[in-house]
């Protein structure tokens, strides 16, 4: 399952820069997960600070 950055990003850009498949973008106001590129391995969970990223249930 991909991930998805929940409204409790603070957008400080860590899991974008983490991220190996370079899917993570500044959106508005917090950061976007390209769901088609994303592969799961949970690189922006293991470094957001606020704990954010979470995996999508659908």
């Amino acid at each position: 399952m991909a991930f998805k950055i929940t409204d409790k990003c603070i957008a400080c850009g860590a899991c974008a820069a983490q991220c190996p498949m370079q899917c993570i973008s500044e959106g508005d106001g917090k950061f976007e997960i390209d769901k088609s590129q994303c592969i799961s391995c949970g690189a922006c969970a293991g470094i957001c600070p606020v704990g954010a990223p979470e995996e999508c249930e659908d």
